[in-house]
Parts: C-alpha cells; structure tokens; sequence
C-alpha cells in the first residue's frame, strides 16, 4: 500500500532562529518544510505552487507578510496562509483576512496550536477542492 505524500508547508520569517524553529516544530509532527529568509526568496521560487500551507511572518524588511500574502493570492496560490506575528492588534486579523490569509497566530506560539492549526488548514483545504479554484 502506498503511503499518501506529506504535506509541505512553506515557512517565510527573516528570522533564522524562528525559521530553524518552526521548522524543527512541524518536521516532529510529520510536515515537509521548506523555510525562506524573506518574501522575495519565495516569490522567485519555482516550488512556491507545491505548498499545502504557508506560514508567513507579519513584520520583515521590504515585503511584509500582508503584502506577501495579497501577492501570492495574486498569482494564483490557493493554498491556506498562516500569519506570524509578535504585534497584536490594530485590526490585525482583518487586514489578514483582506488579503487572503486564513488566521493570525501570535508570538510566542504554543507550538500545538501551530500544528493544529496548520492541520486544520490543510484538512479544510482537501475537503473542499473547489477553493483551489476560487479567484
């Protein structure tokens, strides 16, 4: 019997210690990951379409992750889009949904709430493939 692939998710944080951890954190529970220093490292990625999920910090130099976001919904990703930050409010979780992404999570993050969350993104994903072909 063939085992089904594992889920890829795509981690963009100028962070390195944040990236190495998130990393670490989802490989343990059994995800694919590929981390990106910045927006732009993504953005130029051939492999950007094979993502299941993306993990995108809020704050980082010259592309944020809002704009991250809207641009990946622009191209036609459809996969979930988690944000990361460390900067609650000012409507935060709004301006997120705008521009495509599925939730905010804050900083320091519970890592189970992360792997839930990233589950349950890929999980509502595969049940309904039609938002893969939403606009």
């Amino acid at each position: 019997m063939r085992r089904p692939a594992k889920s890829i998710v795509f981690v963009v944080d100028d962070d390195r210690d944040v990236r190495s951890s998130l990393k670490f954190v989802l490989q343990t529970a059994g995800f694919g990951v590929q981390t990106f220093s910045d927006a732009r490292s993504l953005l130029a990625s051939s492999r950007k379409d094979r993502a299941d999920c993306f993990i995108i910090d809020y704050k980082m130099p010259r592309i944020d992750g809002l704009d991250l976001t809207r641009r990946l919904r622009a191209s036609g990703a459809r996969a979930p889009i988690l944000i990361i930050t460390g900067y609650p409010g000012d409507g935060l979780e709004e301006l997120a949904s705008a521009a495509g992404a599925r939730r905010v999570l804050y900083k320091p993050h519970v890592e189970d709430e992360l792997v839930r969350e990233v589950s349950l993104a890929i999980a509502n994903e595969a049940s309904n493939p039609s938002l893969r072909e939403s606009p």
